[in-house]
């Protein structure tokens, strides 16, 4: 089988920064846009959001973007279709840049597990991320994604023990995702100098006891605070804030100029 582009990338010795994209936002029709921008302007790997008509983890703006996914037409399938067409270059550049989905188990067993994983790979995914997949309850699903050659990413959240972090770590096939703070997306002011503080001592924790890569979410919103991050971690995701800029877009092509704009300021 051939190794997904995500080993591929963490063999290199590069810090990375990683979009959080919810597909068919603000407008039909931006999808292949914004991601061939966000290429275009140095996004290591690409979340793509699967919506959901109930995201609890998220804040108010990723809400506001499935919920306007949803209205867009983006299911499961549509989402399948537009990772393909984003492979094989149809309706943009082809994109090569690995894609992580990110989203919640309801859809995914909906549609049906080996199905979904079958169809992600088939489209060209890389690796998933589901939030409320609790890592002891995995195994079964964890091997079924390896077998289709896909990573799974666990994530690791501040009031992680020590002993757990070690467990996270061994279980992500090739990196966790630290949660910076305990709040939902968008919500969390790293710029606070206590929150900040507390922030990079339970990253010194992770590094201690994690033995892979992992990267860093929730707040991140600028240059000054992807560099503080990958000072602390191997890389820094932004997505709140993304979709924050692209938001009153009204065309796809306004969308993806704006995007590569706001992407090249944080590169």
């Amino acid at each position: 089988m051939t190794q997904n582009r995500i080993t591929s990338l963490l063999k290199q010795d590069k810090k990375l920064l990683i979009a959080y994209y919810m597909p068919e936002f603000p407008v039909a029709g931006a999808t292949l846009p914004v991601l061939e921008a966000l290429e275009e302007n140095g996004a290591d790997i690409i979340e793509l959001g699967m919506p959901y008509s109930d995201p609890i983890g998220d804040g108010p703006v990723i809400q506001e973007a499935a919920h306007t996914a949803i209205r867009n037409g983006v299911t499961i399938s549509h989402l399948f279709a537009l990772v393909r067409k984003a492979r094989r270059g149809i309706g943009c550049r082809k994109i090569t840049t690995p894609i992580i989905l990110m989203g919640y188990c309801n859809p995914m067993i909906a549609y049906g597990s080996d199905c979904f994983l079958h169809e992600a790979v088939e489209a060209g995914v890389d690796g998933l991320l589901i939030p409320d997949l609790p890592p002891e309850e995995a195994e079964d699903f964890l091997e079924r994604a390896k077998g289709f050659g896909l990573t799974v990413v666990f994530l690791i959240s501040p009031v992680t023990p020590s002993g757990r972090i070690e467990m996270i770590d061994s279980l992500s096939t090739d990196f966790s995702y630290c949660i910076a703070v305990n709040a939902t997306t968008g919500t969390a002011k790293l710029s606070d100098a206590a929150t900040g503080a507390a922030v990079d001592d339970y990253l010194k924790r992770v590094r201690k006891h994690a033995r892979k890569k992992f990267v860093v979410g929730f707040g991140i919103k600028d240059r000054e605070r992807v560099e503080h991050m990958w000072n602390l971690a191997d890389g820094a995701v932004v997505g709140t804030a993304l979709l924050q800029h692209i938001a009153s877009c009204k065309t796809p092509e306004e969308s993806a100029r704006l995007a590569g704009e706001f992407w090249k300021t944080l590169r």
